[in-house]
């Protein structure tokens, strides 16, 4: 033969010298009789470029593969692992391929959780090279990179920065850093910015949790990718994206909650509110007396029995149909009015007006809507320090 190779561990002169089974056939029939292997023809295989389980001669050849039920794509052996490459490349163990993997972080290992198989090693960790301490603050930076991609920018915050520096030269006379960086910034990626900013602000006002923050960025991005609110105030589209958040998230807030923590009036909130659930078609659910009454009645420091009473107040009273036409915040603060005038910790009407966010006028029409039904809102377990008859009539 003109070139010695390496056939399946073996080299071509061990071959020619030695007789030697070569999957279960001895030389002697493999030189002197045409035979199958895999399927293929010694002729074929010695004259012709072959696939051999998917793979060409030349692949056999020059990779290490194995036999006998994997090709070499889909197998490749190390001296410490054996790595399998699923659907989309997806790395599992050839025994276990649905068995999930364990990470070693510490040795860069990925083990099978079923059989204890290394099937990756020297995995690269994507995490921080470094770690800040409480105490560190002071000290410098040791971050050598920018932060994470934001998904809800354009890809304007991988862009390179001018750094303010330090000293007199961090700026000139004409503050050319603080120039290159709004121009290194698309003006779209700059109003998403400015947004959120907004967002997060008005939500750590009413302390509002990151979950909501996020879903109100979300809703934001896609009536600002959507530009279906143009003309419209960004302030606004963030506020009325905030207040849909809330509600479903299932903590509504009323609008002069976002009013009070905005500068947009209520009526320009309402009218954004009402374009985004059109643009985007989506719904949020209905607003019930009970999505208000537990943080209402815990900013008023009223203890739980008084909270379930005015509870079972609000809701009988919408069952029964007492209080048509009336929003569900002056319902909650009419039942607890009615419920704290029953017991033993009493609230005004300006107290619970403060709180709820409505006038004392409209919790007094609530009130004398449902107090000639007073003795059938109440739940049967409550203890009364007021009698019903001796409860304020207006």
């Amino acid at each position: 033969m003109p070139l010695p190779f390496t056939l399946i561990g073996l080299c071509w002169d061990r071959v020619v010298l030695l007789p030697f089974t070569l999957i279960g056939l001895c030389w002697d029939c493999v030189v002197s009789l045409p035979f199958t292997l895999m399927g293929l023809c010694w002729d074929c295989v010695v004259s012709l470029p072959f696939t051999l389980i998917g793979l060409c001669w030349d692949c056999v050849v020059s990779l290490p593969f194995t036999l006998m039920g994997l090709c070499c794509v889909a197998t490749i052996h190390t001296d410490r692992t054996v790595l399998r490459l699923c659907d989309s490349n997806k790395v599992c163990c050839y025994a276990h391929p649905d068995a999930p993997l364990i990470e070693d972080y510490r040795a860069g290992d990925q083990i099978c959780s079923e059989c204890g198989l290394v099937v990756g090693d020297r995995v690269i960790d994507v995490g921080s090279e470094w770690r800040t301490f409480s105490n560190e603050k002071a000290g410098t930076d040791p971050s050598r990179v920018g932060g994470p991609e934001n998904p809800l920018l354009n890809g304007s915050d991988l862009s390179t920065m001018i750094g303010p520096g330090r000293g007199d030269a961090s700026f000139d006379g004409f503050g050319v850093s603080k120039y290159q960086n709004r121009r290194t910034m698309s003006s779209s990626d700059r109003a998403l910015i400015n947004a959120f900013r907004e967002i997060n602000s008005m939500a750590d006002r009413i302390n509002l949790p990151k979950t909501i923050v996020d879903r109100a960025n979300n809703l934001f991005k896609q009536v600002h990718d959507g530009k279906n609110l143009k003309g419209r105030s960004n302030d606004a589209i963030a506020s009325a994206c905030l207040y849909i958040a809330c509600r479903q998230e299932g903590v509504p807030r009323t609008f002069k909650e976002i009013c009070a923590v905005s500068k947009i009036s209520k009526k320009e909130i309402g009218r954004c509110f009402k374009l985004i659930l059109k643009a985007l078609e989506t719904s949020v659910d209905l607003i019930t007396t009970g999505d208000f009454m537990s943080r209402f009645c815990s900013n008023l420091g009223l203890p739980n029995m008084v909270q379930r009473a005015a509870t079972h107040i609000a809701r009988k009273a919408v069952e029964l149909d007492i209080v048509p036409g009336r929003s569900p915040i002056s319902v909650a603060a009419a039942a607890i009015y009615m419920a704290s005038q029953a017991s033993e910790d009493k609230r005004s009407q300006k107290e619970i007006g403060d709180i709820a966010g409505v006038a004392d006028v409209t919790i007094r029409q609530s009130y004398k809507l449902m107090y000639p039904h007073a003795e059938k809102l109440f739940p049967t377990d409550f203890k009364f320090a007021t009698p019903i008859d001796q409860l304020p009539q207006m």
